[in-house]
């Protein structure tokens, strides 16, 4: 290995370690839960996702979940009450 590429791997380390330097705008994921797999959407600050329960209330455990596995990296806009 090329000591342009060491270099590359460990200034990657040191990112890694400082999650606050990067900032996702938008996302797509697909999140197998226990009773179905559903598609997520972030953008614009907000999360969706296909379940029934998110379709009710606006926020579900699959969101839920990726927002705690993702922070502090998402800037999240609380969902505004009905």
């Amino acid at each position: 290995m090329d000591s342009g590429m060491i270099s590359k791997i460990q200034k990657s380390i040191e990112y890694a370690k400082e999650p606050d330097r990067v900032e996702i705008s938008a996302l797509t994921a697909t999140f197998r839960g226990n009773h179905d797999t559903y598609n997520l959407t972030f953008a614009n600050g907000r999360w969706t996702c296909e379940c029934n329960f998110f379709g009710q209330r606006g926020v579900c455990s699959h969101t839920m979940a990726i927002e705690r596995l993702l922070v502090p990296m998402l800037k999240v806009t609380e969902p505004e009450e009905s």
